[in-house]
This record gives structure tokens, sequence and C-alpha cells, in this order.
């Protein structure tokens, strides 16, 4: 997803959820999504960073799992 901002600089929001998912010993992304009821396809989405927005309610879920904050998830980057 990307943002521009005021010194109309691109930033996107990258997200790491595939190495967290092998840091934490998931052996894929189906066993993830199904832990904290995701479809794989959603995650699979979410991961390739082609998601434009996701609940609160679904971060939360991910942070448990993976046991890590929405920053280790999530980061932004400028292009």
């Amino acid at each position: 997803y990307h943002l521009t901002t005021t010194a109309k600089r691109i930033m996107i929001i990258v997200c790491h959820v595939d190495s967290l998912l092998k840091d934490r010993g998931y052996r894929s992304r189906r066993q993830l999504a199904l832990e904290v009821g995701m479809s794989p396809w959603a995650l699979g989405f979410l991961a390739r960073n082609k998601y434009k927005a996701v609940s609160f309610k679904t971060v939360k879920k991910l942070c448990a799992a993976l046991d890590c904050q929405p920053g280790d998830i999530f980061t932004l980057q400028e292009t």
C-alpha cells in the first residue's frame, strides 16, 4: 500500500509475515492463517503486500500468534 506525504515522498507499508513465521517455527502461511482465523489466500495477499487494509483485530491475532508487536510485522519504507 502506498502513502504519499506532503513532501512528495512515497512511502510503502511492507509486511514481514513470511520472515516472522519462519523464525517462530511455522511450517507455512497456511498453518499460521488457520491458527489466526484467516484464509490462506488472505494471508498470502497480506504477505505479498497486496492488501489495502488490515483490521486491528487481524493485526492483534497475528501479533499474538507470532509473539511480536505490530511494528515487527509492518514497516514503512521510502521508495
